[in-house]
């Protein structure tokens, strides 16, 4: 369940840009925004492909 907690993790910790972006309108949020995104990408990418690998490693 670490992985788990590691995309919680990051989701909140965009909660508060998420705001600012949307309701107050700054730029620099929405910069982060997109950072974390792009991390959040890449972490879900990282864990289907470990996902995949301990699949393929039991069925042999």
């Amino acid at each position: 369940m670490n992985r788990f907690s590691e995309i919680n993790d990051l989701v909140t910790s965009l909660e508060g840009d998420f705001e600012k972006f949307y309701e107050k309108g700054n730029q620099a949020a929405g910069t982060r925004i997109r950072k974390g995104m792009q991390d959040l990408k890449n972490l879900a990418q990282d864990i289907r492909k470990e996902v995949q690998d301990i699949k393929n490693a039991e069925g042999n």
